[in-house]
């Protein structure tokens, strides 16, 4: 098994929950401290001008800070679509997370960045390394993530999505040389005799590293495995003949059991008796027709079994 223990830095920060309220009464609330701004201007203007005075500075005042306050409230007013979350800063400092879809109120004086949270796939390009026994091979993967950790993802690295392209390829890359593309017989994973276990070991490698940006790994698998072309023809001749060698190897298995098991039953049911040298020229025979490419043309013997 390889070893895909991957050493990141511990997280500086993590998602917690902000500090929110329903969106819609902080709406309802806005109107009302507006409509109540509003009347107090219009009514200190409408008096002043009944009697002849300019307004009173402290009314207007009042209606302005009261204008003021409902712009505020409005301010605070934001929406989080389902899928999706909002990271808060206040005055660069993180605040906490609102997941929670619909109209929603936080601080006005807060930031919030927008954070995709739905299911995403990624695919690598077609990448050529050499494998474990150093032949060079075409290999490419697609991951299947999403953000679990909204403030991990958003402080801990530049540019996560990127981040998890990066970390995907580079982990392609461990597994595709640290096995062979064919075992050969030979004991050990296979990166095409071995697919499961390939890439059960791909995704935990690359949950390792894609971890310190708050993102998690659901299903990674490989989409091409391939020979270069360089050296494609020559591993197909290869592969050709332990094929035909093995095909060989269960003929010759199977031809040697039916003669054996035709020897039996002669001897068995006392058909014929047969010295050691008919019973070699019988085996002979019998090889040639079972393990033969091409059909047999039987010769009778008319005579004698010893003619």
């Amino acid at each position: 098994m390889v070893d895909t223990t991957v050493h990141m830095p511990a997280p500086a920060v993590r998602e917690r929950h902000a500090r929110e309220l329903p969106g819609l009464p902080m709406f309802f609330a806005g109107l009302v401290v507006y409509a109540v701004g509003v009347w107090v201007l219009v009514t200190g203007v409408m008096d002043a001008a009944d009697n002849g005075t300019d307004p009173a500075p402290g009314i207007l005042i009042a209606g302005v800070l009261v204008l003021f306050a409902a712009s505020l409230i409005m301010k605070g007013l934001f929406t989080v679509a389902p899928g999706e979350a909002r990271v808060l800063q206040f005055l660069g400092r993180y605040v906490g997370t609102v997941r929670t879809d619909g109209l929603r109120w936080a601080n006005p004086f807060t930031t919030r960045e927008k954070i995709s949270t739905r299911i995403r796939n990624h695919e690598t390009q077609t990448l050529k390394v050499n494998d474990a026994d150093g032949n060079p091979i075409e290999i490419a993967a697609v991951v299947v993530w999403h953000v679990e950790d909204t403030a991990r993802a958003r402080f801990e690295v530049d540019d996560f999505v990127r981040f998890v392209g990066i970390q995907t390829e580079t982990a392609v890359r461990h597994i595709a040389t640290s096995y062979p593309y064919d075992s050969h017989e030979e004991v050990g994973l296979s990166l095409r005799e071995n697919a499961d276990e390939i890439t059960e070991t791909l995704a935990i490698e690359i949950s390792a590293r894609v971890q310190a940006a708050g993102v998690k790994v659901i299903e990674s698998r490989l989409t091409h495995l391939a020979y270069a072309p360089e050296i494609a023809q020559a591993m197909l001749q290869r592969q050709q003949a332990s094929a035909v060698v093995a095909a060989r190897t269960r003929i010759v298995e199977g031809a040697v059991g039916m003669v054996e098991l035709a020897l039996q039953r002669l001897a068995e049911q006392d058909v014929v008796e047969l010295d050691e040298e008919r019973k070699a020229a019988m085996v002979s025979n019998l090889l040639v027709v079972l393990c033969g490419d091409r059909s047999t043309q039987p010769v009778v013997n008319a005579g004698s079994l010893y003619t």
